[in-house]
């Protein structure tokens, strides 16, 4: 059974290796290599413990397996371990990551993709969210941002 609940201080080293190991295949050949080389194993720990109050983790077993990150109106990351792929805790973390933004007033979740992502686009579409185009996402980095071509995804809300 997967838990759902709001990380902790405790929670950011495996949040980190999750993030890192799945980032980097989702993201190899689809953003700039400039990018992927500043993304080293301390920038994805420094950046976990940085976004723990905005963070909320899918546990199985009480072993976090995956995790969402809420940023304004944007999730702003969503990753899940190889291990849990395939098994709904994805659909569960998007799905709850979704509430908790319309919960807190934000009237248009949405979230960015790259645009080589197709497996991760297709999930988004099949779990309800529309591609409302490309942007030029700003993938921060110590001292600035770089770039990344994207697609802004928005939830499908009923009429």
């Amino acid at each position: 059974m997967t838990t759902i609940r709001p990380a902790t201080p405790d929670d950011a080293p495996r949040i980190a290796e999750v993030w890192e190991i799945a980032w980097l295949e989702a993201h190899l050949g689809h953003v700039p290599d400039e990018l992927v080389a500043l993304r080293d194993s301390d920038s994805f720990r420094t950046r976990a413990a940085g976004m723990i109050d905005r963070t909320l983790v899918a546990e199985v077993d009480g072993v976090v397996v995956g995790f969402v990150t809420l940023k304004g109106d944007e999730l702003e990351q969503l990753f899940v371990d190889a291990s849990a792929r395939g098994t709904g805790v994805a659909r569960d973390l998007l799905a709850e990551g979704a509430r908790w933004l319309l919960e807190a007033g934000h009237p248009q979740p949405w979230l960015a993709v790259a645009t080589g992502n197709a497996r991760a686009r297709r999930f988004y579409e099949r779990e309800g969210w529309r591609d409302a185009g490309h942007i030029s996402y700003a993938s921060p980095v110590d001292g600035g941002v770089i770039p990344v071509s994207g697609h802004r995804y928005e939830l499908i809300l009923p009429q």
